[in-house]
């Protein structure tokens, strides 16, 4: 037994080190040096190759979470892949290595040298279902970071079959999930349809965890959601919102048991509980903007950007911040619309701000940030600024939607200055919504037959501007865009009046006004104010007249002194900002305030 008690004795100065080096890295705070030093103490004495590789990766993955020593984590773990490697059955240190090392290649922007390290694992890995899957998705996300969306797809195919081979439907539904989002990205619209609804028989026939399968469900709706967002459906989406919406609610019942799911290839979450509900706001806030309920989006964005303040003190994932960059994208274009330019302007510099602290967050968002001060110059009636804007967003974006809303509005640009027809002819042949429209958007077809019709209203050509605006409102009464609708009204209105049709013409102002004041868009307020104004002075009817003249007063005077407002603020050079990343000087001291308080 002497041999036996000396191995056993050799084990124990090794356990004893570790369980040291564990105290301090669990302590609040952690004791970080103290920690390295104990695993530095172990690695001198020639330990077995076992916990020599074992060392090395706890090492590696203290110094990568909690030091900036780059250069001594990638030693360390380079020492676990290679030692790992040579011991059978080592799984669970092998495959931690080559995914930690992984991940601080691509820190390092190594990504060449990530992505054969993960072939090279998940190859090795497919008797360990819980690592097998895992590297799949990671090397699928790294592709997708690199806009690889291609290679991602087929990664994640090759997951979802995998799952189905190890008996893991859960991780076949997120792996399907997980490609049928990217296929969203692609617009491959086809391969979509039928991969949602095989997702959403597994989805509905998984009898597992209930959080893990209501977690399932959001997914699924969410990409429904979105989809019909993306195809600008405003109605048609509604009973998926509803179910959505239940489904948060359910989810937020239900207690995060620790049963630990029998098959290993079942590990995973799609996201926390919290991030869900943050994600069900958001769409719920974009589905409000583009439908024009505004007082509701501005709601549900109160609550999703509390809920962010009080997530980010705890968790720093890079997702919050995409959360909050996207919410704030939608409540500025409320705000402009509601008449609120000089919050939207506070909220644009907020955004600038998150955009600084992340590359990443700039790169994606750029185009949106450009288009948002394009529609921030259109308001305050800085032409000049606007065509700049949107022309840099366009010479940014490679997306399709995006492209197509930014030649709207730039459109509309040309038609207010009244002297650039050879450009906006061009433009408006590229978004013609008679053949050949570029997207499958409903809500943008409907929008670019009401650039037509505003345009031939400007060149006199009522008839045909007449003919335009009617697809318009036939198109947006079909999907409720209450914006489309009330602006459609209104011009079938004026041009109307300017034909002395005045009954005609009342009959669409009256209910322009009504839709007008619920949306609230304040500039559609102020026109039919006017007109109404004009109408009852023509038909004799002097209180109406009166009446509307008031109403016409008062939301001029509202309007201005926002503008006045927004105009001296130190945030409106950004109208001048056309290149690189967002200036720093213009910002003001403290971040804006929420909604609220800058309105009182």
């Amino acid at each position: 037994s002497g041999s036996g008690g000396g191995a056993a004795a050799g084990e124990s100065w090794y356990l004893a080190l570790l369980g040291l080096a564990e105290h301090f890295r669990t302590s609040s705070p952690p004791k970080v040096r103290l920690c390295v030093h104990c695993l530095q103490a172990v690695l001198p004495r020639k330990p077995p190759a076992r916990m020599e590789a074992r060392t090395h990766l706890q090492l590696g993955s203290v110094l990568y979470h909690h030091t900036r020593n780059g250069d001594q984590a990638r030693g360390h773990l380079e020492k676990a892949w290679l030692i790992s490697q040579q011991i059978p059955q080592f799984e669970d240190v092998k495959f931690e290595a080559a995914s930690l090392l992984s991940e601080l290649y691509c820190q390092e922007n190594s990504v060449d040298t990530a992505k054969p390290l993960l072939r090279k694992a998940i190859q090795i890995s497919q008797q360990t279902p819980y690592w097998h899957c895992r590297l799949l998705f990671q090397l699928a996300q790294l592709h997708t970071l690199e806009k690889d969306l291609v290679s991602a797809c087929d990664l994640l195919g090759v997951g979802a079959e995998y799952a189905r081979v190890v008996g893991s439907e859960y991780t076949r539904a997120l792996f399907l999930l997980s490609k049928g989002m990217l296929l969203l990205m692609e617009r491959k619209l086809q391969e979509v349809h039928p991969l949602l609804t095989l997702c959403g028989q597994i989805v509905e026939n998984w009898q597992g965890n209930p959080i893990q399968k209501e977690s399932l469900r959001v997914f699924f709706l969410v990409l429904q959601v979105t989809h019909y967002l993306d195809a600008g459906q405003v109605k048609s989406v509604k009973p998926c919102l509803k179910q959505l919406q239940q489904c948060i609610q359910t989810i937020s019942t239900l207690h995060d048991d620790e049963i630990l799911p029998s098959n290993p290839a079942d590990l995973f979450h799609w996201l926390p509980k919290e991030h869900m509900c943050v994600l069900v706001y958001l769409v719920t806030v974009m589905h409000s903007m583009q439908a024009g309920y505004l007082e509701k989006a501005q709601k549900y964005t109160d609550k999703a950007l509390m809920q962010l303040e009080k997530l980010k003190m705890l968790d720093c994932s890079p997702i919050l911040s995409s959360f909050q960059v996207i919410l704030l994208e939608h409540i500025i274009m409320c705000r402009l619309v509601t008449g609120h330019k000089a919050t939207a302007l506070q909220e644009i510099s907020q955004v600038c701000q998150l955009c600084q602290q992340s590359p990443r967050l700039f790169s994606n968002h750029a185009a949106q940030l450009h288009t948002l001060l394009g529609l921030y110059c259109i308001s305050v009636n800085c032409m000049d600024n606007a065509e700049a804007q949107f022309t840099t967003a366009l010479r940014l974006t490679t997306h399709q939607e995006l492209w197509a809303f930014i030649v709207t509005n730039l459109a509309s640009v040309y038609i207010r200055e009244g002297n650039r027809h050879q450009e906006l002819y061009s433009l408006l042949e590229r978004i013609n919504p008679d053949h050949n429209f570029p997207v499958s958007s409903h809500c943008l077809r409907a929008a670019a037959f009401y650039i037509r019709g505003l345009f031939s209203f400007f060149q006199g050509r009522y008839n045909e501007a007449k003919r335009f605006l009617r697809e318009t409102l036939k198109m947006s009464n079909a999907e409720d865009l209450n914006r489309l609708t009330a602006c459609s009204l209104v011009l079938l209105g004026h041009i109307f009046y300017v034909l002395g049709n005045h009954r005609e013409s009342n009959n669409m102002v009256v209910p322009a006004m009504q839709l007008a004041s619920k949306i609230p868009d304040m500039s559609v307020q102020l026109w039919s104010s006017a007109l109404l104004r004009d109408l009852n002075k023509a038909c004799g009817n002097a209180m109406d007249a009166h009446e509307a003249a008031q109403m016409h007063q008062n939301f001029s005077q509202q309007l201005l002194q926002d503008h006045i407002e927004a105009c001296s603020l130190p945030e409106h050079n950004l109208i001048t900002w056309t290149d690189g990343p967002p200036p720093v000087q213009f910002q003001a001291q403290n971040g804006p305030t929420t909604s609220l308080a800058s309105l009182l």
